[in-house]
């Protein structure tokens, strides 16, 4: 990472748009997430995230491991009993494992 990426998380940490969301357990890399900060503070960050998220779950929709009613204007997403069997978990890569427990972080705790 050079200075200019630094100095950008810096801003987003203090702004309140980016804060720490634990340690990689394999790398010991500290993981952030997006606060809806986010999109006041960089608003084309945060539709280049909002993309990102879009294209996550419907890969994930794909694969059978959530639910997306994608008729609706505002639609809900729910995880199938797939997200919940370690057996098809196994299957995933490790960034759509970490977006599916991420999933669950969110639904567990209502924080996003």
């Amino acid at each position: 990472m050079d200075n200019e990426d630094n100095e950008i998380i810096e801003k987003l940490i203090l702004s309140g748009a980016l804060q720490m969301a634990g340690v990689n357990e394999s790398t010991g890399e500290i993981l952030y997430q997006f606060t809806p900060k986010l999109k006041d503070v960089m608003p084309a960050l945060y539709n280049e995230h909002l993309n990102y998220v879009n294209a996550e779950i419907m890969r994930l929709w794909e694969k059978g491991f959530v639910n997306v009613d994608l008729m609706s204007d505002n639609p809900i997403v729910t995880l199938t009993s797939k997200a919940l069997d370690d057996d098809a978990l196994k299957d995933l890569s490790e960034e759509d494992r970490w977006a599916i427990e991420e999933m669950k972080r969110i639904m567990t705790t209502g924080e996003l």
